[in-house]
């Protein structure tokens, strides 16, 4: 399960300063009343400074006397009528003991008290808010967390701390609630073209699979092709889309197709499947291609199964490249159009993209087509293939069909729009 925490407690402790000896803004030895009366307030008197030296805590701190250094502040905190600030001192050098500790509830107490004591400056408290929403959050007090972050961000104005507080939400076991908000936030970071973060993205998929909400999982993968592609994305939402209920197992030749387009390297399944339906279909350069591909790249073993098929691709592509020229004709006397999209996209497997094309949309005009949208998500992603981008994206966003036709297109359109330098070989572990 990926870990949403927002921070390590333990880490930066020192730079927060919870771990500080504070100094003492000054001392005064108060000699009558009239003394008294006209010394600073923010004093710690004469007597009690034995107690509070930081010349003596420092080093007992760094040497982890922790009982030495509880027993001093014992002694001062026992003294009557002490002034605000030095029951704030005190307090703060009960801070650094329970920190070296490890103390978590007492932790608690003084980092509240010392927030509350309005004696901490702006970056300082803003500082020690953020570290007690860390340790509620290590004890699971997931309100208490929450509200210290709010504090937190109110304080910063850091955009982080947004997404912590998601995160919290999330370990908190707010699933629904979570998977409703980033749901919100992707259909609108989608509309403004601003990518969500790949850890709010894998918090939306997280949340949908604890829910078994499979189609809002399958949103989320698709945000991390959009603006974060990995092989590992593309081969998940690929799978997944041919596991839907409504899905047509025609699609399959087209789905793998894509999937060898948008990453570095498929399985061996992948390879054999593709090129099997391709000789089925006809498609035998296409499918020698595809064979030779996973040869190649070391994802198919050669086994006898696929020596025999490599055999009989190499024999049906090597006629068909002799042949290809003359089956126009017979293409085009045909009374539909079906052979010339078929031949058409045979032309773009061998990387004559132009003519290929025009032979799919000749196809497309002549007719009698017994899927025409078929047709046209073939040629959408022919012109994908061809790098025409704007024209792809033109075609593929007329293709409709609730068999799985529909969402080819629209992850053709997420392959060309996909951001540059490319990602899809990174293949970063998931933090």
């Amino acid at each position: 399960m990926t870990q949403h925490r927002f921070a390590r407690i333990g880490l930066l402790l020192a730079a927060i300063g919870l771990s500080a000896v504070p100094a003492l803004v000054q001392t005064a030895h108060a000699q009558d009343k009239q003394a008294a009366a006209s010394a600073p307030q923010e004093t710690v008197r004469k007597d009690m400074v034995k107690f509070l030296d930081g010349k003596v805590l420092g080093p007992l701190l760094d040497a982890k006397k922790y009982g030495e250094v509880t027993a001093l502040l014992d002694q001062a905190d026992a003294m009557p009528n002490k002034t605000p600030y030095e029951q704030y001192f005190i307090n703060r050098m009960r801070l650094a003991t329970a920190l070296g500790m490890n103390d978590k509830p007492k932790l608690i107490e003084m980092l509240e008290y010392v927030l509350a004591s309005g004696r901490l400056e702006k970056e300082e408290q803003a500082k020690f808010t953020q570290a007690l929403a860390g340790y509620y959050q290590e004890l699971k007090n997931y309100p208490k967390t929450i509200e210290n972050l709010q504090k937190y961000s109110q304080m910063t104005g850091d955009p982080k701390a947004a997404r912590q507080i998601m995160a919290i939400r999330f370990e908190s076991g707010d699933y629904k609630g979570v998977q409703a908000d980033l749901l919100k936030k992707l259909n609108d970071s989608i509309k403004a073209n601003q990518p969500m973060t790949r850890e709010e993205l894998h918090m939306l998929a997280d949340a949908s699979h604890r829910l078994k909400d499979k189609g809002t999982y399958l949103t989320a993968l698709e945000g991390l092709v959009r603006w974060h592609p990995r092989d590992r994305y593309w081969s998940d939402m690929l799978y997944r889309t041919r596991g839907k209920e409504n899905y047509s197992t025609r699609f399959s030749a087209d789905i793998i197709r894509l999937q060898k387009v948008a990453t570095t390297k498929m399985e061996e399944q992948d390879y054999l499947e593709l090129a099997e339906v391709d000789q089925l279909e006809g498609q035998f350069i296409e499918g020698k291609a595809v064979l030779d591909a996973g040869i190649a790249n070391g994802a198919v073993t050669q086994n006898a199964k696929v020596k025999k098929l490599k055999s009989e691709l190499d024999r049906q592509a090597a006629d068909d490249m002799k042949n290809i020229a003359a089956s126009e004709s017979s293409a085009r006397k045909a009374k539909n159009g079906t052979g010339l999209v078929n031949l058409g996209y045979a032309f773009v497997t061998m990387g004559q993209h132009d003519k290929g094309i025009q032979l799919i949309q000749d196809g497309i005009a002549k007719g009698g087509l017994k899927n025409a949208d078929d047709a046209k998500l073939r040629l959408g992603y022919s012109y994908a293939m061809a790098g025409k981008k704007d024209e792809a994206i033109k075609i593929l966003e007329t293709v409709q069909g609730a068999d799985g036709r529909a969402d080819l297109a629209r992850y053709w359109i997420l392959w060309v729009n996909r951001p540059f330098p490319a990602t899809a070989g990174d293949d970063e572990k998931q933090g």
